[in-house]
């Protein structure tokens, strides 16, 4: 896999917000994992407004062998609006963002990129699907809770799409910043958001299982930030009421599960 037109084959966007503590061990996985593949790779890290090291650690964290392009927020705006900065500024072929957590392991990341290269423009990491493998579970209420907003999800908006909100999901560039260009919310809903834009542009998505570990640090506020993100889910189609199709609409369903 070698890069196209001198620009890396991947891009990796990491949203962060106060992560001192853990962002230096992620980043560590990402730099042994592009090292261990013969291929260019981008790492761009967004500062969502921290108030804490972590653009210091990050940069450091690199240690020369793959040094992180580092954007920072002025202030807090949301993992929806960081993503889409860190996207936008992407200039891989692939273009991909993880959570900083790295609850799913980096090297996931083989598949999805395989199918990126057959099939499909748009390749999301599932929990949901039956060879996921989660190796440590959230707490009963949160996980149930999750699941309530999967099948919310389903029903609203994505019927098909097994687990919408998994932080691991990676494009082709077209894809990319043809979706992330036309998103409008910053908050946690943006998955959602992302993946109905998708499916009105008529791009296939794909869905991949992998492995996951909950981490118990989850910035995620399950009653405040659940009710706005389920506001938020009511709330995509109208946002995007006249977003037209870029191919037929048959294409409008075209999701697969592998």
């Amino acid at each position: 896999m070698a890069p196209v037109n001198d620009k890396p084959y991947l891009s990796i966007v990491i949203p962060a917000y106060n992560e001192a503590g853990r962002i230096g061990w992620s980043i560590q996985q990402i730099v042994d994992y592009t090292q261990q593949r013969d291929f260019a790779t981008e790492l761009i890290v967004v500062d969502d407004g921290s108030s804490d090291d972590t653009a210091k650690i990050a940069q450091q964290a690199a240690a020369g062998r793959l040094p992180p392009q580092i954007l920072r927020n002025p202030t807090n705006q949301g993992k929806g609006y960081s993503v889409r900065r860190g996207i936008l500024a992407a200039t891989g072929r692939y273009v991909g963002f993880v959570d900083a957590d790295m609850s799913t392991p980096i090297a996931e990341a083989d598949e999805l990129l395989a199918v990126l290269e057959e099939e499909a423009q748009v390749v999301i990491g599932s929990r949901a699907l039956p060879d996921s493998i989660i190796q440590q579970h959230q707490p009963w209420w949160r996980e149930n809770a999750g699941k309530l907003f999967g099948l919310f999800t389903r029903l609203v908006l994505l019927p098909g799409i097994a687990d919408s909100q998994c932080g691991f999901k990676f494009f082709t560039r077209e894809a990319a910043t043809d979706i992330f260009s036309r998103q409008k919310l910053s908050g946690w809903a943006f998955d959602a958001e992302i993946l109905y834009i998708a499916r009105r542009l008529g791009y296939t998505i794909a869905q991949v299982p992998v492995r996951w570990m909950n981490d118990p640090e989850t910035k995620v506020k399950m009653l405040a930030d659940g009710l706005r993100m389920a506001i938020d889910v009511l709330r995509i189609r109208a946002l995007h009421r006249g977003l037209k199709p870029r191919q037929s609409p048959q294409q409008f369903e075209n999701s697969v599960q592998l």
